[in-house]
């Protein structure tokens, strides 16, 4: 069974939770023991997977296999795919018709994950494991700086055995690389100058060249700072972590950086996964299991172009509104291009660009109770991307918080280039990344009680990804965007989402080149260029995954209209987000089911209160 991280798009499951309704979400104690029994099931399935993963344990919090890596060869994927098509085996022999249907929703969804899996794995190699959105040679030091707690000796030397670690699994990395290459499975040309860029940074410094100290080493050594030990283990301790980085690390990262350019003279300029074998077919399973719809590429292409029409004339009304002088693309270039809209790509400017998007937090904070009937109880962190990855990372990203409440939530601002973090955008950003959007949904998820674990740490990309996008929209019906930049700021994240439907299909249904894919973001958005070469890199690497944010939000509103129209002023809009938070991620299709019956369930009850009162 497949580790569920942030982003990544697995089912979680779970009925329908009303506050002001009957509710259907899992209680074992009003479930029939077959249901008990099943839900037991559901846990023992996820526990072992969670055994079989040593990161993921660490993202839970759990330091069973502190010191080890999850393994990332051919043979785990083979031992993983058996042990999916065992869990899948004992699912498939409980007798369904003795379930509620809570348990019997989320038995459905959990095979239909378990077959998925089994089906995708002929798709094992079609990826990229070195690529500069979260490749390996980022993702090592990112897991160890932002994962690994140490609190005491043993964590230090668990720190230390996962440095120790890094050759090996690097062996296995460029094992698979090998057999991805014999497949002609290579990323395109324009992605290794990042790899390599990524890689150098991690090894440089001391004790790899002197000067101060490397990132692990940094980081290692400010962890330990804090243990009540005496200066010699310390001491100690800072040694061992050295000998692990000259010995095991610095080797890793030589050999990923010469397998790169070992294949600077093979890789293809092309940028489309239609290049792979089965490309076409390959992107088609993207698209499903992303949006969890059966739109074809052509469909979503059709979308976005529509969406793109909208969008831009919403932007030019806001034109008129503000009095600019000049056609829609001018405006857009005077957003672009005008230094007031841009703090200083300086260390005061960065500072400034995180205290507003905590201020801008802060208020949404204090209007929560006016759309929402429950409130995450995890913190949430504003936090700048590390120096050292943030040249290649993403615009801004979330990850979630512990389930302990040992780390808060952490919205990532990259502001690695300033030019890039305009200031119109910022609140939308914020809404997005922060509340009410991924921090609210993606706590709110895990905090859920009596919930299947899979069902709590499960994502749906479509669904997280969509209501962050709608999470951009909601302030706006409480008239935050007070600024009518910062509403063009938010139509300008909207269309950045619309223009990615265009593009990724464009790229990897209809043969788009790299640079024909930027131009298209130049020519329809108010981002600059280097925002667009990030994004269309991205889309590379990642095929499909960007359809989702504007699928799911399309998907989101759509039902909320359904519902306002079927209940009138019955309609509330906190109960229907309701619906949708308290139950999780969920596939779009049974978004649909869930609102169905939250209508359902309204008309009932305001049809007995009529009863009643008459």
């Amino acid at each position: 069974m497949s580790r569920p991280l942030c982003g990544a798009a697995l089912a979680a499951l779970i009925g329908i939770v009303l506050p002001a309704f009957p509710v259907l979400a899992s209680n074992p104690a009003q479930h029939s023991s077959q249901s008990q029994r099943t839900l037991a099931l559901f846990d023992e399935i996820f526990d072992a997977s969670v055994q079989r993963d040593p990161e993921y344990q660490t993202y839970l919090g759990i330091k069973d296999d502190y010191g080890q890596w999850t393994p990332i060869g051919e043979a785990h994927r083979a031992a993983e795919l058996a042990a999916t098509r065992a869990d899948l085996q004992r699912l498939q022999a409980v007798d369904t018709k003795a379930l509620d249907s809570d348990t019997a929703l989320s038995f459905r969804l959990l095979e239909d994950q378990l077959e998925a899996e089994i089906e995708d794995y002929r798709w094992r190699y079609h990826s990229y494991p070195l690529n500069q959105m979260f490749g390996r040679q980022s993702a090592i030091p990112a897991f160890l700086i932002n994962q690994h707690r140490i609190e005491d000796v043993a964590d230090a030397e668990a720190y230390i055995s996962r440095l120790e670690g890094v050759a090996p699994m690097v062996n296995e990395l460029l094992a698979d690389l090998r057999a991805r290459e014999e497949r002609g499975i290579l990323p395109p040309d324009f992605i290794l100058p990042h790899v390599i860029a990524d890689a150098r940074n991690v090894i440089s410094g001391a004790p790899f060249d002197g000067g101060e100290p490397s990132i692990l080493l940094a980081d290692f050594e400010s962890k330990i700072a804090s243990l009540e030990i005496s200066p010699a283990e310390r001491a100690k301790l800072g040694r061992r972590a050295e000998m692990a980085l000259l010995s095991s690390v610095q080797p890793a990262y030589e050999a990923m950086i010469s397998y790169v350019r070992s294949i600077e003279d093979k890789v293809s300029h092309d940028a489309g996964v239609w290049r792979l074998p089965d490309g076409d077919a390959y992107y088609a399973n993207r698209l499903k299991r992303v949006t969890t719809t059966n739109l074809s590429a052509d469909e979503i292409h059709r979308i976005g172009l529509a969406e793109v029409e909208r969008i831009h004339a919403e932007m030019d009304a806001i034109r008129e509104h503000v009095g600019f002088q000049g056609d829609l693309k001018a405006f857009m270039a005077f957003m672009r291009d005008d230094p007031s809209f841009y703090y200083p790509n300086t260390d005061e400017g960065r500072e400034a660009y995180l205290a507003e998007a905590r201020s801008v937090l802060d208020e949404m904070d204090g209007k929560l109770g006016e759309l929402f009937l429950t409130e995450p109880k995890a913190s949430l962190t504003v936090k700048r991307v590390e120096p050292f990855r943030e040249k290649s990372a993403g615009k801004a990203f979330y990850q979630q918080p512990a389930p302990d409440g040992t780390r808060p939530g952490l919205y990532y601002a990259n502001l690695y280039d300033m030019a890039m973090m305009p200031k119109y955008q910022l609140q939308a950003l914020a809404y997005h990344e922060g509340l009410p959007g991924h921090h609210m949904q993606i706590a709110i998820k895990q905090e859920l009680d009596g919930l299947p674990k899979f069902r709590r740490f499960g994502g749906v990309t479509a669904y997280s990804e969509g209501w962050g996008l709608y999470a951009e929209l909601i302030p706006a019906e409480l008239d935050l965007y007070r600024d009518p930049y910062a509403d063009f700021g938010r139509l300008a994240m909207e269309l950045w989402r619309a223009v990615r439907l265009v593009v990724d299909t464009g790229m990897h249904a209809k043969r788009w080149s790299r640079e024909q894919s930027i131009e298209f973001y130049v020519d329809n958005t108010p981002n600059a260029r280097a925002d667009a070469v990030k994004m269309v890199e991205r889309h590379a690497v990642m095929p499909g995954q960007a359809t989702a944010y504007k699928i799911g939000m399309l998907k989101i509103l759509e039902q909320r209209e359904l519902a306002k129209t079927a209940l009138g002023e019955n309609f509330d809009l906190r109960e229907f987000h309701d619906v949708v938070l308290r139950n999780g991620a969920v596939p779009l299709y049974i978004l649909e089911e869930q609102v169905e019956g939250y209508i359902s369930e309204s008309r009932r009850l305001a049809s007995s209160e009529d009863r009643n009162a008459g």
